[in-house]
């Protein structure tokens, strides 16, 4: 890209401001090693303690008997519960706020770290809570079936008689046959019930959705799933189920075979994937747009391969079955639900929210706060702690829970998950490369490097950059500051040469690595 004149009254604005030099202006000479811009952030382990004992002592057996980080058997878990209860509760917040009680989860491992071991152990009481909602739903199905039919038969043998009868039956005969064909119309024969789908396209995901009553999951220990999201098979994205089916929003899909009407869609995503993944769907066009992105709870879990130990204690027998028949409970007695329960926050789990919500939003800001360049994610978080601490609270008390408020207690273990996921998102978008301060900082430190400079102005970095990744003066300060903070570059005001008009500009000293190719 060809460099862009720079404004330089904008530059002698700038320089305006700075403070007369002083003795101590010169750069100095002695350089300590730079602190590297791809340090990773801190990633605090999931806290399994605020789960129910139930739950928590299960997630810990699992990641103690597999050698894997107690994260994703956590993350997993809570998706497990999602599946659950997604699309038969919701929790009321306040006012008009309520949300709908399914999560997006995605926990990124490298190989090896057997995930599909973990995925196992954690879904297989959804897939025999599935077997027994077939099994109790399957003498429904056949009644309807055979009502179904025999309607259709009398409707069309009506029908043939009315189309050869005289003119004076005919009128009688017609009517007769329209309202048996209305009858036979309105028959329906219910799906088998479906809890789990595996990497489906969005047309599969949207049909089943409509079959369950607005109610599935997709949990899967590969993240094939984004690949079919982003159109890579298809050869265009579709991802608006996956929005709509988070947010609950309704979805209306016209085919030429079949129309679709979901008011209520409420879709579970459980993943597991491999950290690369993450950083190849940061680059999908229109993930990060259409907010795709920010529907997800982010786990990026330390890997414990190499330190495993190689035998180890299996669950216990009496917390597996605990945990299975907990996770059946809760799947069975909420499936008949068509208008969803309501899970209410007791006044003071609601105060702990409001708290929470005004830590959250000064970090919001776009320029200085901690969120603020992945504001997208952190402006669902609250809603996101209101759905964990309504799936924390039907955990504990099960189908029954709508009969008792949230309490403080569980509201507070919500947030503690919230922080651990806000943590995480954090160190995943830093993978996605959404921080522009830090991407500007390292274009900063490759031009440095390719030029060789020991000491450069502002205005000469500034114009060898891009300008669509760096458009103003504005949008390299940041850049320049965080690599002074990191140690790469000095800022100093060189002394006057005169003692007339306004001072020189500010110059910046380059570290030495930076000069001899260093990193």
């Amino acid at each position: 890209m060809t460099p862009q004149p720079v404004d330089n009254d904008l530059w002698d604005g700038l320089t305006a401001l700075e403070e007369p030099p002083g003795e101590d202006d010169a750069a100095p000479d002695v350089w300590e090693d730079p602190i590297p811009l791809t340090g990773r952030r801190e990633r605090p382990p999931f806290p399994a303690h605020v789960l129910p004992a139930w739950l928590g002592e299960f997630v810990t057996a699992v990641a103690q008997e597999t050698q894997t980080p107690v994260d994703l058997a956590g993350s997993i878990a809570l998706a497990v519960l999602a599946t659950a209860a997604g699309g038969r509760s919701v929790v009321h917040v306040r006012g008009n706020w309520r949300e709908p009680t399914n999560l997006y989860t995605v926990v990124a491992l490298p190989p090896a770290n057997r995930k599909s071991a973990v995925f196992a152990l954690l879904t297989n009481p959804l897939y025999e809570a599935e077997k027994q909602l077939k099994t109790a739903m399957k003498p429904v199905i056949v009644e309807a079936e055979l009502t179904a039919r025999l309607a259709k038969e009398a409707a069309d043998k009506a029908a043939a008689k009315a189309a050869s009868a005289d003119g004076d039956k005919r009128d009688d005969m017609v009517a007769t046959a329209v309202g048996l064909a209305q009858t036979a119309d309105t028959l329906t024969v219910p799906a088998e019930p479906v809890l789990l789908a595996d990497d489906s396209t969005p047309e599969t995901v949207t049909s089943l959705m409509a079959e369950q009553g607005g109610r599935l999951s997709v949990m899967s220990a590969e993240g094939g799933i984004f690949d079919i999201i982003a159109g890579r098979y298809s050869g265009s994205p579709n991802m608006e189920v996956f929005l709509k089916g988070h947010a609950g929003d309704r979805l209306r899909v016209n085919r030429q075979t079949r129309r679709e009407y979901i008011d209520a869609p409420a879709l579970t995503i459980g993943l597991a994937v491999q950290p690369d993944v993450l950083r190849d769907i940061g680059k999908v066009k229109g993930f990060e747009g259409r907010g795709l992105l920010a529907r997800f709870l982010y786990s990026l879990p330390v890997s414990t391969v190499g330190e495993r130990e190689i035998i180890t204690e299996p669950v216990p027998e009496q917390t597996a079955a605990t945990y299975t028949a907990r996770v059946i409970d809760l799947a069975l007695s909420l499936a008949e639900w068509t208008d969803p329960a309501v899970i209410q926050l007791s006044p003071e789990a609601d105060a702990a929210l409001i708290a929470y919500q005004k830590r959250i939003e000064p970090q919001l800001k776009a320029r200085g706060g901690k969120l603020g360049h992945i504001s997208n994610w952190a402006g669902k978080l609250a809603g996101a702690t209101a759905r964990m601490a309504a799936l924390l609270h039907l955990a504990e008390h099960g189908g029954n829970g709508y009969a008792h408020p949230v309490t403080e207690d569980t509201m507070r273990a919500a947030i503690e998950l919230g922080d651990y996921y806000t943590a995480h998102a954090l160190a995943v978008f830093d993978v996605m490369g959404a921080d522009p301060v830090l991407s500007r900082a390292r274009s900063v430190l490759e031009a440095l490097r390719d030029n060789g400079w020991e000491d450069v102005s502002r205005r000469d970095v500034f114009t060898v950059l891009s300008r669509s990744e760096v458009p103003t003066v504005a949008d390299l300060e940041p850049a320049l500051a965080l690599l002074e903070e990191h140690g790469y570059l000095r800022s100093y005001q060189p002394e006057r040469t005169g003692k007339r008009g306004r001072p020189p500009a500010p110059r910046l000293t380059a570290h030495p690595s930076l000069r001899h190719g260093g990193r």
